[in-house]
């Protein structure tokens, strides 16, 4: 809702989100009772044709309530006008209860666990502060950013380029309590900034991107010089045909296959036979070893500048999440260690299956391990001949077995002779799987902080570095422009 939107909400009587809690679980009769109030405030700036177009500031509040009956779960979502009252409360509190109900007709789910208790959820430090308010954000994030962005457009009008793009901020603070005592709070800040530069012709175009926590220091002056720099590299074109070819992804592009990677992590598949991760024969993958770099890909949420939700919180279950998890703690996770693959995401229900650690997803990643001397630059440097590619979208998976994606190359692939830059070439189509990045990388660069653009309305945290992929296939010609 719009800021005078939310003060007309409260006016009318919305509960606060620990009232909100307090008053469903009250409510509950149910076995167990989980209550998630999610606020969120937003400022935003979008700009194209170099001129901002569009602005504005809103507050957002979701919840849900998830109920246990014999060991089945029932969700329902609702939004803030069903807060106004004990009795709208109540009335979605009935509603997940029904629904438990007629999950239990089929049986105890397969996740089911006893909710968390204040003994084991956490950490610590979420418990403090439940009873504070949703913190909010404001135009005055983007305090930095906003002189740069007008310097950006005078610059680009006077070099016959054009920009557009967008910066979102958002700081949503999560409410969590449950029927075993649990009370925790997290206030998590998301900040994206993209922009993209196309020539006054529209044919030639470039695309970077970043993540903040809080826009802090952040312009656009670095981030348009090097879109600047690659249209000028478009000034001069090649064919080339599909193939496979030594390829330097940057730190964006990287993000775009692990994060795919990550979210095929699930340990039950594995076991099952159905993933990527499954091992011939039965069981899974763990302990073998992937590539022979020292690369490390983990969840943290504790990772400085990448600071996440340290509990889990969710309306659902799958293989890889469950409701019954609610308010247990997140720690850090690798999923690849020096190499070798050293787990797989599971929630406490498929653990307790398979008699193995509890290794929940979380809402970050950073692969690490590589060169920290070495840059996108620096790998660009030492290609023969290769490609650049800057980034890419409309990522699919086309097998799950082995993890093969196709997808679209996109904003400048750049050919590289003896380790320069030597022209733009069309555009491809890609079937790569995230293992044979792994696996195919032959140079691999410092990790830095960076945002997939194929995900970055999903998944927004991620350090990465940059490597050069040895013989990434280019599986046909794009007509795309």
């Amino acid at each position: 809702m719009s800021g005078a939107a939310a003060g007309s909400a409260a006016a009318v009587g919305i509960l606060a989100p620990p009232e909100i809690i307090d008053v469903a679980l009250a409510a509950s009769s149910a076995d167990g009772c989980v209550v998630v109030v999610e606020s969120t405030s937003e400022a935003n700036v979008r700009w194209a044709n170099n001129t901002v177009t569009t602005n504005g500031v809103s507050r957002t509040l979701s919840w849900y309530v998830v109920c246990i009956v014999d060991g089945a779960a029932g969700t329902v979502t609702a939004s803030a006008a069903s807060a106004d009252s004990a009795t709208s409360v109540a009335e979605v509190v009935g509603a997940a209860h029904q629904v438990a109900l007629a999950a239990a007709q089929s049986g105890r789910a397969r996740d089911a666990q006893p909710l968390p208790g204040p003994d084991v959820a956490g950490p610590a430090s979420a418990s403090a502060g439940f009873d504070e308010s949703p913190v909010t954000t404001s135009f005055d994030v983007y305090r930095d950013l906003l002189p740069s962005l007008g310097s950006a457009f005078e610059d680009a009008r006077s070099g016959d380029r054009v920009l557009y793009g967008f910066a979102r901020h958002e700081l949503t603070t999560t409410h969590l309590g449950s029927s075993t005592g649990v009370r925790l709070r997290w206030v998590q800040p998301t900040g994206t900034l993209e922009l993209n530069a196309k020539s006054a012709d529209l044919r030639r175009s470039s695309w970077g991107g970043l993540s903040t926590p809080d826009f802090g220091g952040v312009n656009v002056d670095d981030l348009a010089a090097s879109l600047t720099r690659r249209l000028e590299w478009a000034k001069r074109t090649a064919d080339l045909p599909a193939g496979r070819y030594d390829t330097v992804l940057p730190p964006t592009a990287v993000a775009d296959f692990m994060i795919n990677l990550a979210w095929s992590a699930g340990a039950r598949p594995a076991h099952e036979g159905r993933s990527a991760f499954s091992a011939p024969g039965g069981g899974t993958r763990v302990g073998e070893r992937l590539t022979d770099r020292g690369l490390t890909l983990a969840g943290d949420p504790s990772a400085a500048g990448l600071q996440s939700e340290p509990f889990v919180a969710t309306g659902y279950s799958s293989d890889e999440v469950s409701v019954f998890d609610n308010g247990a703690p997140i720690p850090r996770v690798e999923i690849l260690t020096e190499g070798v693959i050293s787990a797989l995401l599971h929630t406490r229900g498929s653990a307790a299956e398979y008699a193995e650690p509890f290794t929940p997803a979380g809402d970050n990643l950073l692969l690490t391990g590589g060169d920290p001397d070495r840059s996108t630059e620096d790998l660009v440097a030492g290609v023969r001949r290769g490609l650049l590619l800057t980034s890419q979208w409309y990522l699919r998976e086309v097998d799950p077995m082995t993890m093969l994606l196709t997808g679209l190359t996109r904003d400048g692939v750049f050919l590289v002779e003896n380790g320069d830059i030597t022209a733009a070439v069309n555009n491809f189509r890609f079937n790569m799987s995230p293992l044979d990045v792994l696996r195919n990388a032959a140079d691999v660069g410092a990790t830095a902080p960076t945002l997939s653009r194929e995900w970055s309305d999903w998944f927004t945290r991620s350090a990465m570095p940059p490597i050069l992929v040895e013989g990434f296939n280019m599986s046909s010609v794009s007509p795309a422009q």
